[in-house]
């Protein structure tokens, strides 16, 4: 470990000699590609830098106790030396973290579609609960979001949103938030009082760069429609809603909550472009099919992952075993805890199979 920690070491330096070149400086795509690399590896970095200095304070302690001291000292020296001793333990396991493969779309944007499924107009009604959590999550977590598609019912629930969420580390929190979400309550058309089932799905897409999937002209297909609101009624007259079809895949993105045609398709095409990246991703880890799945799941939609039942204010991750009773809090966006433990379980899953 500490080898491939010097290497990194070496790197950063290197990179910061290389930042100061104006020949990278009047490189606009080489100084960004420096800069990205070199804060990629930066806590690493300064994690390394703290930890040799923690491990000549441990040493030097370690070296003070054999030495004949009177007792004030001596109880300074066991003090450091503990002291040191801790810290050198915190700073091994967050390097072992550190030093994990990292997921390449972690840092990335995100595109998130959430569909009501089984349940009808309740299913809607939850898909709604489900966007205003995420998009206070992201309030919460200083991101933006974009609503790119939007189909409401009549009780303005969502049969479908499509939305964009800016911000560093998107993908890294969101993205174990793909796959199936049940709601247990009493729907507020039931008159009975009976609890009912629904689940909406989620997936959540990296937005993917023009570098990553090349999308010719000649490949796609465009279509103009009129925008509508909710059951179907037409609110545009113009033709300003579009349809996208990525022709070889049959791969097929709206949009019509834009200003302009042009600002549709552009949104739109952001959606096709995500969408063509995760198939081919998907693709990618099916070939892996047959190894051990991780424990906080496959991203799936199809998966059933978490429960949220109302009359117990309980929310339940399926994945590893967690539950929380502060439903309200929940769907106000306060889901960190939740992804917190998810990450935690990713992460020992890795280091298992590293060790593996």
């Amino acid at each position: 470990m500490l080898d491939r920690l010097q290497s990194l070491a070496d790197r950063y330096e290197k990179l910061s000699e290389l930042l100061c070149d104006p020949d990278v400086a009047n490189d606009a795509k080489r100084l960004r590609e420096l800069s990205k690399e070199q804060s990629d590896l930066q806590e690493v970095y300064e994690s390394y830098t703290e930890y040799k200095s923690v491990i000549e304070q441990y040493e030097e302690a370690k070296s003070m106790i054999n030495e004949k001291l009177d007792d004030e000292m001596r109880d300074l020296v066991k003090m450091e030396l503990e002291e040191s001793s801790t810290k050198k333990t915190e700073l091994e396991e967050k390097i072992q973290i550190l030093l994990l493969p990292k997921d390449p779309n972690d840092d990335k944007n995100v595109i998130v579609e959430i569909r009501g499924a089984a349940g009808g107009d309740e299913a809607a009604l939850f898909a709604g609960d489900l966007y205003r959590m995420y998009t206070r999550y992201a309030d919460l977590q200083g991101w933006k979001t974009e609503i790119l598609e939007a189909n409401v019912n009549d009780l303005g629930g969502f049969k479908e949103i499509i939305f964009m969420v800016k911000g560093k580390g998107a993908y890294s929190k969101l993205k174990f938030e793909s796959g199936a979400h049940r709601v247990q309550r009493v729907p507020t058309t039931e008159s009975g009082g009976r609890i009912h089932t629904s689940t909406a799905t989620v997936g959540v897409l990296p937005e993917a760069e023009d570098v990553e999937v090349d999308i010719k002209d000649s490949d796609i297909r465009v279509d103009t429609f009129c925008s509508s609101g909710a059951g179907g009624q037409s609110v545009n007259t113009t033709k300003s809603a579009v349809r996208v079809t990525h022709v070889p895949t049959g791969i097929v993105a709206t949009c019509q909550d834009g200003k302009s045609q042009n600002s549709n398709k552009e949104m739109a095409l952001q959606v096709l472009r995500a969408r063509i990246y995760d198939k081919i991703q998907q693709e990618e880890q099916a070939k892996y099919a047959d190894e051990r799945k991780s424990k906080v799941g496959t991203g799936d939609r199809s998966e059933r992952i978490r429960t949220y039942n109302f009359p117990q204010s309980r929310v339940t991750d399926h994945r590893i075993g967690l539950t929380l009773h502060k439903l309200d809090q929940v769907l106000s966006g306060e889901i960190e805890e939740v992804i917190a433990a998810l990450t935690v379980e990713a992460q020992a899953e890795l280091m298992e199979n590293e060790e593996g």
